[in-house]
């Protein structure tokens, strides 16, 4: 056997500096600069108002860890996107994920500093810690703030619910309410695969203006609407369908069991229920995403978190639904599908 080696540790200890210097090249824009043709590190340094040498530090560890690529050596050489980040973090692709990562470099990184406390405390650790601001609130005051937030959201949602309007059968359906839909991407998305169906995306009042117009420059008004109110206060649109996109881990238990039972007394018989979420794996082993998000439910809400796609089935079970489908989709995430089955 051979002898334990620290190398794998020291990896994943430095990796905060690894994780910042990526925030702080997505925060740049340095992709989607670099869109245009490679660069010198003096040029890039000039064109963001850098200095040479910690810059060249900077690009050359992100060379290490392939989210950047680079053509010779010294000071000649020329820095330039990977295929994948000329694909995911360039701000001009329809595939941009960078604005998860944007929001994660303005806010939330310095956050997880105090994931100890955290831990210690159960409280949250973002907005509502240091100006007693709850999360929703701190996003949803400025419409600047909330339509990066939305623009976040898509960036880690947009390839799951591509995934998803072409797995599911969408096209047995006539109607879909998506419940916290932001500015209307699931709806946008199964909507332009499936022309027979009709949606309702159904969020809070400061978002519907957003999803209107988004929704109007996809050509869909004709087949989706943006509906406003309060989910758990207020009744939900009814449809054959009702989806949750990385809804139900931002609740505590009680709150993810009230939307659960909601969505059953919502749906008619035949309907079904399709949440979209970084399930954690049952064993609790490999999903270290999801296992990431839900420690980010606790800095954000407290209480809140993540869960296996066998805790959400049971809940569903408790409420009614009798049966369960899982669809992988993009990475870490999938969806999992509780029937309200009139044959069960």
């Amino acid at each position: 056997m051979s002898e334990p080696d620290p190398s794998a540790i020291l990896a994943i200890a430095s990796g905060y500096g690894v994780s910042k210097a990526l925030l702080s090249a997505v925060g740049l824009g340095l992709h989607t600069r670099l869109a245009a043709g490679p660069m010198t590190c003096q040029q890039i340094t000039a064109a963001f108002g850098l200095q040479v040498r910690p810059t060249r530090d900077f690009l050359d560890l992100l060379v290490s860890v392939d989210m950047l690529a680079r053509e010779g050596d010294g000071p000649e050489a020329l820095y330039g996107n990977t295929p994948a980040t000329a694909r995911f973090l360039d701000r001009g692709q329809p595939e941009y994920i960078g604005g998860l990562a944007e929001i994660w470099e303005l806010r939330d990184y310095r956050f997880w500093a105090d994931l100890t406390e955290a831990l210690r405390s159960g409280q949250p650790q973002n907005e509502a810690k240091h100006a007693g601001t709850p999360f929703f609130e701190a996003m949803y005051r400025e419409r600047e703030r909330l339509e990066a937030f939305m623009n976040a959201m898509n960036g880690s949602s947009l390839r799951n619910f591509q995934a998803l309007a072409k797995a599911f059968p969408f096209g047995s359906y006539a109607t879909l309410t998506d419940i916290g839909g932001a500015d209307a991407l699931l709806c946008r998305e199964v909507a332009a695969v499936h022309p027979g169906i009709h949606c309702v995306s159904f969020d809070l009042p400061p978002v519907t203006p957003i999803a209107d117009r988004r929704i109007a420059s996809a050509g869909l008004g004709e087949r989706i609407q943006a509906v406003s109110g309060d989910f758990f206060a207020d009744p939900w649109p009814p449809a054959q369908l009702i989806t949750m996109g990385m809804i139900l881990h931002d609740w505590n238990l009680e709150r993810k069991q009230t939307l659960i039972r909601k969505a059953y007394d919502a749906l008619p018989e035949g309907g079904a229920l399709i949440a979209i979420e970084a399930f954690i794996d049952d064993a609790r082993r490999h999903n270290t995403f999801g296992l990431f998000m839900s420690l980010m439910m606790l800095i954000e809400f407290g209480d809140a978190f993540d869960f296996t796609a066998a805790q959400f089935c049971q809940w569903c079970s408790a409420a009614g639904f009798s049966r369960f489908e899982t669809i992988p989709l993009d990475g870490p995430s999938s969806a999992v599908v509780a029937y309200k089955d009139p044959r069960c």
